[in-house]
């Protein structure tokens, strides 16, 4: 568990979380993919941004409380 609450693995997970959400517009604009795939890209960077925040969140608690 402490691994995941490093800051590489935290930064690790927003940065792939954007480049998922970015991945998913620019290939739906030139028509890569479908508008659904492009959907459930957007959704996973979504998803992994929100984890990225969610850890940084519980990192500065378990600091404040510790």
């Amino acid at each position: 568990m402490e691994l995941v609450l490093t800051r590489p693995v935290i930064i690790g997970l927003a940065i792939a979380g954007a480049l998922f959400a970015t991945a998913a517009s620019v290939l739906q604009a030139r028509g890569t993919v479908s508008p659904e795939r492009a959907r459930q890209l957007n959704l996973t960077g979504y998803v992994l941004m929100g984890l990225s925040m969610a850890l940084f969140i519980a990192v500065g608690l378990r600091g404040a409380l510790a």
